[in-house]
């Protein structure tokens, strides 16, 4: 039998040409693997079927939303995965997925390499061939635009050449990537970081200053995952998916932002993601109300390392498994309601509950009554200030 690479399959014009090319370039038969992460658009069946009208001996549709909302994206909130303060990891998460199904599917059918179409100077490359590394050592990663100089005008040529049923039409001027956890938006005008995001880029979200009446909706949480919005059980998907377009209705979600990318450029994105958002302002605040001051205090600093981990790519790597077993473990009394008000681009936090909760109101209230012993006070100040104290008669010269 011939061998075989399966290659990592979108349905666009890059990778749909890329298995021609990937033949033509390497002699192997080409196994198209397209994953659906809820990315919307086309049919999965029509994008399986121009797979096979491209070339490819086999082409193999996974249906992954339920997996990646329960095995990726709660993890993600959980550990309230920002990076650089500000995006949720919408691409990065999708991607370690995708490498498990290419690197299962490689093993299924014994194919000894497989392949994306990720160029040269961005993450996704990275994150594909570290996680195929992780998951399966023996394969080979090729990618046809990086390795085998496939660029779009050749794209074009070769599928007009070849008769491929690609849709030519006017190059759109940026490049989308999306999944239910959000959508991200580079390169045409957004190149100059001065130029300012126009209406038509977005999709996910509404414009913010369309003015419409606050809806809100309370979240419930159980060991830090949403489990059900204004009383309705959810599944982890659902919660993501309802959200998605409640706040999204009012433009909550969008973000700009000049991201630092692994292979050392800096880089303009547009991001939408307003379940993303909503979700962690909300799983944000229940910690508050329900994690001690110095558990929370370390637990952001690990969640710092754990976005950086995912957006580096090591998703499969022994340190990101060890701070999850950290993260896993603080979120064993984050249970509890989160009220919501959605409005004017914002997920703003109005109410707050819970079993679990650490807010004392006899300790807490200023009124009559309170139980907080004042008198403690001025005795743990002169202890808590006592190093300051010293160290500055020592400064003094006293």
């Amino acid at each position: 039998m011939a061998e075989r690479v399966v290659l990592a399959y979108s349905g666009g014009l890059d990778t749909s040409v890329g298995i021609g090319w990937l033949h033509d370039a390497t002699g192997k038969e080409v196994v198209a693997l397209a994953v659906d992460v809820g990315q919307g658009g086309e049919s999965m069946d029509d994008i399986r079927q121009r797979a096979l009208d491209c070339g490819a001996v086999e082409s193999i549709v996974v249906d992954a939303k339920d997996e990646f909302a329960n095995d990726f994206l709660m993890p993600a909130l959980k550990a309230n995965a920002l990076y650089q303060k500000r995006y949720p990891l919408v691409s990065a998460l999708s991607r370690p997925l995708i490498a498990k199904h290419l690197a299962r599917v490689a093993k299924e059918l014994g194919a000894d390499s497989v392949a994306h179409g990720c160029t040269g100077k961005g993450n996704d490359q990275v994150r594909f061939e570290a996680a195929v590394a992780a998951l399966a050592p023996e394969l080979t990663s090729i990618a046809p635009i990086r390795d085998l100089a496939l660029t779009r005008d050749k794209a074009i040529v070769y599928a007009e050449e070849h008769g491929l049923p690609i849709k030519q039409s006017k190059k759109n001027p940026y490049s989308i990537d999306k999944n239910v956890w959000g959508r991200a938006v580079e390169t045409g005008f957004l190149e100059e970081p001065w130029n300012a995001p126009i209406e038509d880029l977005y999709e996910y979200t509404e414009d913010p200053a369309a003015g419409l009446p606050a809806d809100e909706v309370t979240i419930t949480f159980a060991e830090g995952v949403p489990v059900a919005l204004d009383g309705q059980v959810v599944s982890p998907l659902e919660a993501v998916q309802k959200l998605n377009a409640l706040a999204g209705r009012h433009g909550v979600g969008r973000i700009d932002i000049v991201e630092d990318r692994l292979v050392g450029i800096k880089s303009r994105e547009v991001y939408e993601a307003p379940a993303a958002l909503a979700l962690i302002a909300a799983h944000e605040e229940l910690e508050n109300l329900t994690l001690e001051r110095d558990l929370g205090r370390y637990k952001r600093g690990v969640e710092v390392e754990w976005a950086d981990l995912v957006y580096d790519g090591l998703w499969f790597s022994g340190l990101k498994r060890s701070l999850d077993a950290f993260i896993d473990h603080t979120q064993q009394h984050v249970s509890g309601d989160i009220r919501l008000s959605l409005q004017g681009g914002r997920a703003t936090v109005t109410g707050r509950r819970s079993v679990e909760s650490l807010y004392d109101f006899s300790l807490a209230t200023y009124d009559t009554g309170d139980t907080f012993d004042q008198s403690l006070a001025k005795g743990f100040i002169e202890l808590w200030s006592l190093p300051s104290k010293i160290s500055a008669r020592r400064d003094s010269g006293r």
